[in-house]
Order: structure tokens, then C-alpha cells, then sequence
């Protein structure tokens, strides 16, 4: 980790993300693939139970009655598990991130456990920050839109009324959706803050948003770059189930082969999907690990900070890495005897591998 304690381009950034998901690839995608894989298995028992009813009920409305209880009982079973499963997912694949980042060597199953003490930190969190930067604005947009109809109501209607109330409802619903993305940036280190700093949910948002500063607009460019990569790989991945399709509507006769084409190349479709959702999941999560320590660096001196760790003059923090601390000009204690001095930062430098670091490293950035 310790030639990358600079402050970093979002080109080198996008270079060492790429590079770590190469490294560690079955990794992050085993990681990745536990909320979509149990969503797959909920939803292939469900199919299966359904067609085991509608082949053994002949009563129309029993079937009816027995498909109603299976909706809910399914709904009732399946968001809690799939919550669960998104949980674990995004904290040990950010754990996942931040262990290689630092160098160390992390399993599937070791990145998983390590969510069993936080969950519930981890899922507030996810709560709270899906509260505050889409909820918020989609209540706002909902007020304001009911507002707006209940006027044009009372106006009594007409043509001009009816364009004009739907020309500011568009408005306002470009307006909550900018609203929510640029929270949704502001608030993206968060997760990161959580597991490395093992800060509360609420303070996690409250330094994502000052972490985050200075830096919006290159996560912004990070996430329209994963928006269309993944649109690209879904056109790609849309071209096998167009040929089955097609192959199956011209060589076949009658409704039951088609029938069966439509959904071999539905089930081509979904592991498909899986695929895609699983490979490209991890790419933002590491990218946001990094920016976050980049913005450490940036922000807080955080590679004269990890060299001190490294030569003992400061504990390790549980979470991975040191913790937060004052900037690089207040760290040194007042007792002569525990000052940070040139020589001990020589030392420091000296206690990790690599080339040495410019004397202008401990400038404060």
C-alpha cells in the first residue's frame, strides 16, 4: 500500500481499481454474488411452487386464493433475506477492498464474517443514507406534486392548466432526482468510513460529506463510467437471447415448442443478468475505497500516519489502518519525550519497503 500513500488522479485511481478487482477477481465476484443468488434461488422456489399449483388445482379460485398466501408469505420471507444477503454483501465486499488495498490477504468467507459484529451498524447505515438521499427528495417531489394537482383541481382544469401543471412536475422531478444523486455522492464514502473507522452510522455520514468534498465531481464521472459499462455488457448480453428467440420462432411449430424456447431463453436471460450485476458490482465499491483513502491523504496526512503505524509510533486501528487524526501539523504531543520529530519520521520511513518519499510529503495538502 505504501507507494500508493500519494494523492491520486482518477485515472490512477480507475488504474489501481482495475488492478485490484484483477488480482482478487473470484474474490469480489463471490462477495458480489450472494444478494443476487439468493434472490435467483427465492425466485426459482417460488416459480417452482407456483407451477406445482397450477399443475395439481383445477379450481380456478382455490388456485387463486393459494397463489395470493404464496405472494405473501414469499414477500414476507424474501426481503428480509434479501436485505441480509445486500448487507453482508456491501460490507465485506468494502472490507474486502480495504484488506487488499493495505496488502493483506482476505477469503470469501473471512470478508463475509467480518459483517456478523457490524450488521446492524451496517444496515442502519444503509437505511439512513437511502432515507436521506432518496427519501428526502421523493417526499419533497411528492408534496409538491400533490400541491400542484390540487391546484390545477381547484383552477377547474382546461388544456393550458393540465400543460403547464405536467410541464412543472417533470421539473420537479428532474429537480428531486438531481437532488438525490448529488446526496447519493456526497454520502458514497460512507460505507467505507463505517468499516475502517467502526464510526456510528450518523457520524459515518457526517464525515462521508466532509471526506467527500473537493472530489463529487470524480465519483460522479466514476459512476456514469460503471452506468455505461454496464450498459454496454446488457446490449452484449441481450444478443444471445435475441438469437434463441429467433431461432426458436422459425424452427418450430406450434404454441408448446415456442413455448419452450421463450423460456430456455428467459432462464438465458436471468443467469445472464447474474453475470453481468455480479462482475460489475465490486468495480464502484473498490473505486470508492480508494477515493476514500485518497481524500485521507488529500485531506489528513494519512501516508505520514500510516508510516508512524508502520515504525510503531501509532497503534493500528482495528477496522484496518489507523484512524483519523488532526492534520500532519498538530499530530506531534507536547511531552518532549513522545515528540514526533524529523529523525522519527525518518525512521518511520524507513520501517516500510519502497523508495523513500520526496521531502515534500509532509507538506500539508
Amino acid at each position: 500500500m505504501n507507494e500508493n500513500l500519494r494523492p491520486a488522479t482518477l485515472g490512477e485511481i480507475l488504474d489501481r481499481t482495475v488492478q485490484l478487482y484483477r488480482y482478487n477477481f473470484w474474490l469480489f465476484a463471490g462477495v458480489a454474488a450472494l444478494p443476487i443468488g439468493s434472490m435467483i434461488a427465492i425466485g426459482a422456489v417460488a416459480g417452482a411452487l407456483g407451477g406445482a399449483v397450477a399443475v395439481t388445482m383445477r379450481n380456478a379460485a382455490g388456485a387463486g386464493a393459494v397463489f395470493g398466501i404464496m405472494v405473501i408469505v414469499i414477500a414476507v420471507v424474501a426481503l428480509p433475506l434479501y436485505f441480509a444477503a445486500y448487507v453482508y454483501s456491501t460490507g465485506g465486499l468494502t472490507k474486502a477492498a480495504v484488506s487488499t488495498h493495505c496488502g493483506e490477504k482476505v477469503t470469501i468467507r473471512a470478508a463475509l464474517t467480518s459483517v456478523r459484529p457490524h450488521f446492524w451498524r451496517y444496515l442502519w447505515f444503509l437505511i439512513l443514507q437511502g432515507l436521506i438521499a432518496v427519501g428526502i427528495p421523493a417526499a419533497f417531489a411528492g408534496v409538491v406534486i400533490g400541491v400542484l394537482i390540487a391546484l390545477a383541481t381547484l383552477a377547474g382544469g382546461g388544456t393550458a392548466t393540465g400543460l403547464a401543471t405536467g410541464f412543472v412536475t417533470i421539473i420537479v422531478i428532474i429537480a428531486a432526482a438531481i437532488a438525490a444523486g448529488w446526496l447519493m455522492l456526497c454520502y458514497s464514502m460512507g460505507m467505507a468510513v463505517c468499516v475502517v473507522e467502526q464510526k456510528t452510522a450518523w457520524e459515518s455520514l457526517q464525515r462521508s460529506w466532509k471526506l467527500s468534498q473537493g472530489t463529487r465531481g470524480r465519483i460522479f464521472v466514476l459512476f456514469l463510467l460503471v452506468a455505461a459499462l454496464g450498459m454496454v455488457a446488457a446490449m452484449i448480453a441481450y444478443v444471445p437471447l435475441l438469437i434463441i428467440v429467433g431461432v426458436t420462432t422459425a424452427t418450430t411449430n406450434g404454441a408448446a415448442p415456442a413455448t419452450a424456447g421463450f423460456v430456455v431463453a428467459e432462464i438465458v436471460n436471468v443467469m445472464l443478468n447474474f453475470t453481468l450485476q455480479t462482475v460489475l458490482t465490486p468495480i464502484s465499491v473498490i473505486a470508492l475505497v480508494l477515493f476514500y483513502y485518497d481524500q485521507r491523504v488529500r485531506k489528513e496526512g494519512f501516508d505520514i500516519e500510516w508510516m508512524m503505524q508502520q515504525a510503531g509510533l501509532v497503534p493500528p486501528q482495528a477496522g484496518g489502518g489507523p484512524g483519523p487524526v488532526e492534520p500532519v501539523a498538530q499530530i506531534a504531543p507536547a511531552s518532549p519525550a513522545g515528540q514526533v520529530t524529523s529523525a522519527s519520521l525518518d525512521a518511520a520511513s524507513g520501517a516500510i519497503s519502497g523508495p523513500a518519499l520526496p521531502p515534500d510529503t509532509v507538506e500539508e495538502r
